[in-house]
Formats: structure tokens, sequence, C-alpha cells
């Protein structure tokens, strides 16, 4: 089997990607893994160091002449590029609509020309929206109020086309807020962590009543393959962590981690249009056997453990 991961190297394709190269994902023991990624600030190799059971390949998924190079004799496409930072998307759209929507056509093509057999489009909460209460079924409509969420909604749009109209198999994940190893410090957990160990204040949007599930990039990614195993062409399957938060919950946690108290935090004006609270039913992928494997406060103090070990990898990217 030959499996194609587009945006590898970031946080959360890097997981996937150390996930199979390690061997033991069953059904990926023998698989022939090509990472595909454009390498941006967000794309580090130093994710996949130690791993060797991979080829690279640095590029763009909007530039159809390398795909055409790619794709033939792949039989499964994990689509993790993207860009994904909604302060970015807030201040430049376009890249967001380049790299999201038009990326994803552009593999899609790729895929179909190829032939490949199962294509997965990894998604977000985002699309939906902003929920009071209860929890997004993946029947809800798309209601996204971001630009991020807006292009992230396209490609899901584009994917459901392309299983209705071409009879690919298509299939959409929408997972909760990740945390973990390896996520680049523009995001909330790393920002937080990161600033307290340089012993800077760590800003916090508003009064910090926006709510988040958690969701560990290990169980989101078992998701991953649970749906690639079990899922149906053309479904969209929800991938939760189970444990949800406000932004000032979660800040008291990781001041208590890192041994620091409240005056440490800074109130920043809101960020436009922020979502007030994502909470996505997982029944359906339930369904197939998932369950959330890391407790929230372990993985919690794991990561807060691994950034503090590895100044080597995060200083760097502070620092640019």
């Amino acid at each position: 089997m030959r499996v194609l991961v587009t945006g590898g190297a970031g946080f959360i394709g890097s997981q996937f990607v150390r996930d199979l190269a390690g061997g033991g994902c069953p059904g990926y023991e023998d698989a022939q893994v090509t990472v595909l990624d454009k390498l941006t600030y967000a794309g580090n190799l130093a994710n996949l160091a130690g791993y060797d059971g991979y080829e690279f390949v640095r590029g763009d998924i909007a530039d159809p002449h390398l795909l055409a190079t790619v794709l033939p004799g792949v039989d499964v496409v994990v689509n993790f590029a993207a860009e994904t930072h909604v302060d970015r998307s807030i201040t430049d759209p376009a890249a967001f609509l380049r790299a999201n929507v038009l990326g994803v056509q552009h593999l899609l093509d790729a895929a179909r020309a190829a032939g490949v057999t199962t294509f997965l489009q990894v998604s977000t909460d985002e699309v939906y929206g902003s929920i009071a209460s209860g929890s997004w079924p993946e029947t809800d409509p798309l209601l996204p109020n971001s630009p991020y969420a807006a292009a992230k909604a396209g490609a899901d749009l584009l994917c459901r086309a392309y299983h209705r109209t071409y009879g690919m198999d298509v299939r959409i994940t929408r997972c909760s807020n990740n945390y973990g190893p390896y996520q680049y410090p523009e995001k909330v957990i790393p920002l937080f962590v990161t600033n307290l160990l340089r012993g800077q204040p760590v800003p916090l949007y508003g009064d910090g009543r926006n709510r988040r599930d958690w969701l560990h990039v290990a169980d989101h990614c078992r998701g991953i393959r649970l749906v690639l195993a079990k899922g149906a062409p053309g479904e969209v399957y929800n991938i939760g962590g189970g444990t949800e938060l406000s932004n000032a919950e979660l800040t008291r946690l990781l001041l208590d981690a890192c041994g620091a108290d409240w005056s440490m935090v800074r109130h920043v004006a809101d960020r436009p249009g922020h979502d007030l609270r994502y909470s996505v039913d997982t029944s359906k992928i339930e369904a197939l056997g998932y369950a959330p494997e890391v407790p929230f406060q372990t993985g919690l103090g794991d990561v807060v453990r691994w950034y503090r070990d590895r100044p080597d990898w995060w200083e760097p990217l502070r620092n640019r």
C-alpha cells in the first residue's frame, strides 16, 4: 500500500507519519509513506527527526504539475495540508483560500486522475460556526465565521461534490482543538507554555469565556486511522476529546502547570468574530469503536514537560 500524507511535516500530520513509520498501525505495517509538504513557517522536518520510514517531497498541493508526478501509484491520500491559524486568516484571507480551497481542488483532481482508492480530508469543527448549547452532529449546516473556517468549509463541500459527481471515495474528519508535542508556538497551549517558560506574560482574549473541546493529537490520529479502516465513502466523522474548557479555565491549568500565577495574564482585545463555543457530537465515530485514550490532565502535563525539555525545538521558532 502506498500512502501520501500531505502536510506531513506539520503538527498533526507529523504525528500521523510518526505513527505509521513506527510500524504500530494495524493494516499499515508495510505501507510505503510519502510526505508532501511545502515547508511553510509551520512545516518542520525536525518534527520527523529519527523516523526514516518515509519518502519526502517538498511541494505545494496547489501545484498540479507536481501532483501529476507524485500521485500515480498512490492508494490512499490523507490531506493535512492547510493554513490553520485564525488570526492569520483575518489579516490575509487570500492565502487561506489558495491553500485550503484551491489546493484541495487540485489535490482531488490529481487523486481522481491517478485512480487513488481513498481520499481523507482532515477538517475542523470550526466549519460549524458557534453553538450555544449541545453538540453538532455531522448533519448540521456549515456556518463558518472566520476566513479560515470558511476556507475549510469550502474544501469540505468540494470533497462532498467529488464524491457525488465522480464517485470518489472521499471521507472527511472534523476535529476539535488539538494539543500535543511539536505544535507550532502560535497556538494557545504552546504559546502560553513557552511564554511562561521564558518568564513572559500570556495574552488572554477578552474575558476568557470562549469554550473549546480539547483533543490530544495522538487520539486525533487514532480516529483518522479508524475512519480509514472502517469509515464509509462520502461520510463525515466528528472527532472530539471530551474535555470542554473555557479559555480562562485552560489558562489557570497552564499557569499551575508552569508554576505561575494570574499576575502573568494580560487581557487583550478579543479576536474579531470570535466563536464563543465549539462542541462536536462524536456518536458516529464512537459506533466505529472510537474513544479518546489520553486523559486531558495527563496529556497536558506531558505537553508542558515536552516543551520544558525541548527548547532546542521551539526556541528557534520563537526567535524568528
